[in-house]
């Protein structure tokens, strides 16, 4: 595996290295130890998928609070997303500023997602799959969202006019 950090603290991008040969390739997207001599998050208590039908659909920006933060390993396993975080830990040196990454299914590459952050995407492709490896089981009373376009962030999304939930377009602002 290859990691690359992003210009976030503990954020990480991964890659899988490639065994190929004639049939195709063989490539791990998944090591307990070597993620633990990393220091990172090792428990994964849950997978979930995504799909989504339209191109621009947008999701986020969501996380769930204390005590159940969660950290988040993305895939884009069919289709293309653009893949957005935010840090919200008050103590990080990089708390308030977003990272967006273009996940293509064809390049086989995650983003590693810390506790404290909020997380989004916004397809790029009809018929889009994303696919989460979550370390805290989902608890409804602490999972929560902030506004998709908060001024506050300026995320600069690809597409225009997106395709939003009702109860995505409903989060407020950003409040500390």
């Amino acid at each position: 595996m290859i990691f690359s950090n992003t210009s976030l603290k503990d954020a990480v991008i991964l890659e899988i290295e490639k065994l190929q040969d004639d049939r195709g390739f063989f490539g791990r997207t998944w090591d307990e130890e070597i993620f633990k001599n990393k220091g990172m998050n090792t428990q994964i208590a849950q997978c979930s998928l995504s799909f989504n039908l339209k191109k621009g659909t947008l999701r986020g920006m969501h996380f769930q609070e204390k005590p159940f933060q969660e950290v988040k390993i993305v895939s884009c396993t069919k289709g293309c997303i653009f893949d957005v975080i935010i840090d919200l830990r008050p103590n990080s040196k990089t708390y308030k500023q977003w990272y967006g990454i273009e996940l293509k299914s064809d390049e086989h590459k995650s983003i590693y997602i810390p506790k404290g952050f909020a997380h989004g995407f916004q397809t790029l492709e009809d018929n889009t799959e994303v696919f989460y490896q979550i370390s805290e089981f989902y608890n409804p009373s602490h999972s929560t969202g902030i506004r998709w376009n908060d001024p506050l962030f300026g995320i600069k999304w690809p597409l225009n006019n997106p395709i939003i939930s009702e109860k995505d377009l409903g989060w407020s602002d950003f409040v500390e």
